[in-house]
């Protein structure tokens, strides 16, 4: 495997367990993934500083809502200047619980930055952003097709 597999493998695979602690609503795992000062900037908007303050606002979402489930896909990871930095770029549907098909309403555009810490990639920022795609419908629309492709995620 290159030095190159490497770094992108290892981006998606934190961005992935971050989609299943979504989905399993696990709101310490999914926090422990941040770097200790990691920010979070909602699907609402809501902006989230700091790893023990991701987990204490999740942790009510999670336990008063059936939140829908993520299923992704990875559009691009790209290394940073410093070598020390990753950019990943993707876009996700949300399939409600027990729904028998994706709610494009819950679309949206996500872009993680993680760095190496100790090791390990940890997450700097995460942004969870609606595909509104204001006046084009038919963006909206192949959006939803090709997200619809990867499939319903288990427990949907």
């Amino acid at each position: 495997m290159s030095q190159h597999d490497d770094w992108t493998a290892s981006a998606r695979r934190v961005y992935f367990c971050l989609l299943d602690d979504w989905n399993r609503q696990d709101a310490p795992a999914l926090a422990a993934r941040f770097a200790e000062r990691g920010s979070l900037v909602g699907f609402d908007g809501s902006a989230i500083d700091g790893r023990a303050c991701i987990e204490a606002h999740l942790q009510p979402i999670f336990a008063q809502h059936p939140t829908p489930r993520f299923v992704g896909k990875v559009r691009e990871v790209r290394r940073m200047a410093n070598g020390q930095t990753l950019l990943l770029r993707a876009v996700v549907g949300m399939w409600p619980r027990g729904a028998t098909e994706l709610e494009p309403s819950l679309n949206a555009i996500q872009t993680m930055v993680l760095s190496l810490c100790d090791g390990v990639y940890r997450i700097e920022m995460f942004q969870n952003t609606p595909a509104a795609f204001h006046g084009r419908p038919e963006e909206s629309e192949k959006l939803t097709a090709e997200l619809r492709e990867l499939g319903k995620p288990a427990g949907a």
